[in-house]
């Protein structure tokens, strides 16, 4: 009868996994620093997590199980405590009759089933997952202490004897005055800031509230990507959106329209504000949380992460007295952030800059801020048309959504102004196409365009985990790298500045980056400037593969380009990069 060690060893070396050589060096570490031979294997290099979960899944005939794509229900989370589930690398998936199923990173830790197996009282079944996926579910599950804090106020509403109003038809109607009361008992209001104080915890930028059929889901997207909390009881979605509408001083009664608000909280003795959109749903109505965290702002365009060529090339078209500058980029790429930045750099108390946005995001002292208001008849085409009586040497438009727009603002750079606006493209060149789509004439792009740039935001790797290793060829081949020498396009490798290949490096995770790998996230961009041969293109109506040609040939680096530079920094992963930009032509 082999014990697991044996049947462990005995895979390996059948299935060539690793040599005799490594394994008995495995072996020596183990007898003389103690720990479990998988963990040893896999810290020493010798075998990937990913293979070793191969060998064990195939040779013990135990299923793998990716737990990022799968829905634990919170009823089986309460069966196992936090502190058994973090010290066994365990999570419960699912439950048939006496059968409780687990998720662990380590089958063949047997000390550990018969633990749960005595906590639950039930037959253990187990699955094979990563470490990280297995961590990171323990992370979004038990959250830090959130399901008891639940669970506590959830008794303090029972015991307050509070009825909820349930969701019913569009011709309900609803007692405003009980709302009202509801909505400032002391449990409501704690649940309601425990979800903005995790969301400010956890470094996140939005707040999602969304009604489901039987929960509330709480989802929080931190450096980019959402992550999903703990899901709470349904009959407290109308409490919640209820008490931030209170807090925004929006209509608590109305129910079937879309609003918008915002408020500010102290929390942690920061001023924090929170930008509020409300969207009636089927199953309710969904709260969007945008959280400007002024404490984590970075409005200094030194310190965004542009690489040093395109930051030169940006500062030098800022200092120009007049013309238009457009950054462009989807949704959640910092364009935003980039602009206040711009605004920042050029600021002097010799010099009157005014902005109009929609809404304003954050407060710059000694600059003029105005708020377009659409439905008081306040657009940004007649906010600008005003501004422009008030004598203004730079102005920021928050976004440019139609021609009236665009026309103001390139009628201002050609008149004197320093105008620095938004678009909605996903490439520099492509910005071009686009103003010409919308209207405007080439040869007033060519007189009053500058630059454009297209940016994008990357997670950063944490420091404190990190780990470094050696790409595939099939990857470096994908992205353009010559692991032997240089990266980027190797003709133009120097052209570029992508320089020599260094050292790569991966996520892992650890507590410090709440086990994801990633701690903060960095801009990549790509900044086209307007020169000549650009604006003989432009007038000639080229499109845009053809002005992207001449652009990197006259040494624009693209999106793709910069990311690899950051990776070659050691700053993020090329997993990141392929993430957020697209193969260049």
């Amino acid at each position: 009868m082999y014990s697991l060690k044996e049947r462990l060893i005995e895979l390996l070396i059948s299935d060539k996994t690793i040599s005799k050589a490594q394994l008995d060096e495995a072996l020596k570490i183990q007898k003389a620093k103690g720990g479990s031979l998988r963990s040893i294997l896999i810290q020493a290099g010798f075998i990937t997590e990913k293979d070793l979960m191969s060998v064990l899944s195939q040779g013990l005939g135990i299923p793998p199980i990716s737990l990022a794509r799968f829905k634990i229900d919170p009823e089986l989370i309460k069966l196992i405590p936090r502190e058994v589930a973090n010290k066994y690398q365990i999570i419960p998936v699912s439950r048939v009759g006496n059968m409780l199923t687990i998720a662990m990173s380590d089958p063949l830790n047997i000390f550990a089933i018969d633990d749960i197996r005595a906590i639950t009282k039930l037959d253990i079944g187990t699955i094979i997952a990563f470490q990280k996926e297995v961590q990171d579910a323990i992370d979004q599950y038990y959250g830090e202490n959130t399901h008891e804090a639940i669970e506590e106020l959830m008794e303090d509403m029972k015991t307050q004897d509070i009825e909820f109003i349930q969701i019913g038809g569009t011709e309900e109607k609803v007692d405003s005055e009980r709302l009202f009361k509801l909505v400032e008992e002391a449990p409501v209001v704690k649940l309601t800031n425990m979800i903005l104080e995790n969301g400010i915890k956890a470094r996140s930028s939005d707040i999602l509230v969304e009604p489901m059929e039987n929960s509330v889901r709480i989802r929080y997207r931190v450096d980019g990507v959402l992550k999903e909390a703990e899901s709470l009881p349904k009959n407290t979605h109308e409490s919640i959106v209820s008490r931030i509408k209170v807090m925004s001083e929006l209509n608590i009664a109305e129910r079937r329209l879309p609003q918008d608000g915002r408020f500010r909280l102290k929390i942690n003795n920061n001023n924090v504000d929170f930008r509020v959109s409300i969207l009636p749903s089927s199953k309710g109505e969904k709260v969007a949380l945008r959280v400007l965290d002024k404490s984590q702002a970075m409005l200094d365009i030194d310190k965004l992460g542009f690489s040093g060529d395109s930051l030169d090339k940006l500062k030098k078209c800022a200092s120009r007295p007049h013309g238009m500058i457009l950054v462009t980029g989807p949704t959640g790429s910092g364009k935003t952030t980039t602009l206040y930045s711009l605004m920042r750099h050029v600021y002097s108390p010799e010099k009157n800059l005014i902005t109009v946005e929609d809404p304003i995001e954050y407060q710059i002292e000694g600059i003029n801020q105005v708020t377009a208001r659409a439905e008081a008849g306040l657009t940004f085409a007649s906010a600008l048309r005003s501004i422009l009586r008030q004598d203004p040497d730079v102005i920021m438009i928050g976004e440019i959504r139609d021609f009236d727009t665009v026309d103001i603002a390139i009628k201002s750079a050609l008149t004197g102004h320093l105008v620095l606006s938004t678009l909605h493209t996903t490439t520099a060149p492509g910005t071009v196409v686009r103003l010409i789509n919308m209207g405007c004439e080439p040869f007033l792009i060519t007189s009053s365009l500058i630059a454009i740039v297209a940016q994008r935001l990357i997670r950063k790797l944490c420091a404190k985990c990190r780990e470094e290793y050696k790409p595939s060829d099939i990857l470096s081949s994908r992205l353009g790298i010559n692991l032997s020498g240089s990266a980027g396009r190797s003709a133009n490798a120097a052209t570029h500045g992508v320089g020599k290949v260094g050292s790569f490096y991966r996520a892992k995770g650890c507590s410090a980056c709440l086990h994801t790998g990633y701690a903060g996230r960095v801009g990549i961009c790509e900044v086209l400037a307007l020169t000549p041969a650009i604006r003989n293109l432009v007038l000639k109506r080229a499109r845009e593969n053809e002005l992207k040609k001449i652009a990197r040939d006259e040494g624009m680096r693209t999106l793709r380009e910069d990311g690899i530079a950051k990776v070659l920094e050691g700053l993020t992963s090329l997993e990141e990069v392929l993430r957020v930009t697209v193969a260049d032509e």
